[in-house]
């Protein structure tokens, strides 16, 4: 993980772009970005996995920016997420179910 932030950092230090790379910009990136994927399945579910894959990747990209910018291990943070969601989606509750935590 850490090997693939240097190369994103780096592709972006070569262009001089890290200057623009606010938390609030980058957030609004990946909320841009996210809208793009979801365009991918705007009329129907017959997505173009090309464009799909590229999509998911320039929000990664983005995410991983901000996890830089913000000085947190991307790594980290999602298996830290991963053991809070262990604790709040129970197996012997939730298997099977998409409910949201506080409505079942």
């Amino acid at each position: 993980m850490k090997e693939l932030e240097e190369k994103i950092v780096e592709f972006s230090k070569e262009r001089d772009w890290l200057q623009f790379n606010t938390p609030e910009n980058l957030a609004k990136s990946i909320s841009i970005e996210a809208g793009e994927l979801l365009e991918c399945f705007q009329w129907n579910n017959n997505y173009n996995k090309e464009e799909l894959k590229y999509e998911i990747a320039d929000v990664m990209n983005y995410c991983i920016l901000l996890c830089h910018q913000i000085d947190v291990d991307p790594k980290q943070i999602v298996l830290e997420k991963l053991e809070i969601s262990k604790k709040k989606y129970p197996i012997t509750k939730f298997k099977g179910k998409s409910d949201k935590y506080n409505k079942l």
